[in-house]
């Protein structure tokens, strides 16, 4: 049975381990409006406008809100597109809203278009967010926004638990989309960038990045940044220009191996 007062706790080490800026967010894909939280904000009821899908991920991130929205809900539309909550039109897929703006040709458009992650249609109808600290709901995936020194931090981490990396596809439009699906439909962690959306009309700073995953690995995402933080590697960083610094036993005894000219 999930634990969400587990989770509560959890996302506070998180935010202390990582010095966050924001709160972490947790977000789940809802295949009914009947499953929207009772206390969920809905921008055009509520709030009486439209909302972008990132400037709901801001307010949650900034603010604490928990807001839910809907196809009614959204002003751009393609995270509409990319949560499954409508058929992609044929001149989305064609490129029509990439070229000639953002697209050197229809048919770079179209394959920027078709490209773009997301949810089957018919499939999910909502989607609601929440601080991590604070969810009244168990989430599919958590996501959370950090400087590059952060995201070292969970690749770190990651590597510790099963030595392998963080395979990822970036993209500079529709980021909100990016955070999103891949990381639930094919159960990753994945990190991305922000776009031009979540840059200009959230007010995301220029050195940010976005981890997402599937909430799961929040137990594991903690144990290997406690070991890293153990082993010298966590937050801050204490950084030296010291030339021909100390190395560690296992990088002279690699070294000695292969046969570099330092070693005595």
């Amino acid at each position: 049975m999930f634990d969400i007062k587990q989770m509560h706790e959890q996302a506070k080490e998180l935010e202390s381990l990582l010095r966050l800026q924001s709160r972490p967010i947790a977000l789940k894909m809802l295949t009914s409006e009947e499953e929207i939280p009772e206390d969920a904000l809905r921008p055009v009821r509520d709030m009486g406008y439209h909302l972008s899908f990132c400037q709901a991920l801001a307010l949650t991130r900034r603010r604490g809100l928990t807001i839910a929205e809907t196809k009614k809900d959204m002003w751009c539309f393609e995270p509409v597109v990319g949560l499954g909550f409508v058929k992609p039109p044929q001149r989305f897929l064609e490129g029509h809203n990439r070229y000639p703006g953002s697209a050197r040709t229809l048919e770079a458009g179209g394959i920027w278009a078709r490209n773009m992650p997301r949810f089957d249609f018919p499939g999910y109808r909502a989607v609601v967010t929440a601080p991590l600290n604070a969810a009244g709901f168990e989430p599919d995936i958590l996501l959370l926004y950090g400087s590059p020194a952060v995201m070292t931090q969970i690749m770190l981490a990651k590597n510790w638990l099963d030595g392998k990396d963080i395979i990822t596809t970036m993209s500079g439009h529709a980021a909100c989309v990016y955070y999103v699906v891949p990381a639930l439909k094919e159960a990753q962690w994945r990190m991305s960038i922000p776009c031009g959306g979540d840059l200009r009309r959230t007010g995301c700073d220029d050195y940010s990045m976005i981890f997402s995953a599937p909430v799961n690995v929040l137990s594991g995402l903690l144990a290997g940044l406690k070991a890293i933080l153990d082993a010298s590697w966590g937050l801050p960083s204490n950084p030296t220009f010291a030339m021909e610094y100390p190395l560690e036993k296992s990088y002279v005894e690699i070294g000695k191996l292969i046969g570099m000219d330092w070693v005595k």
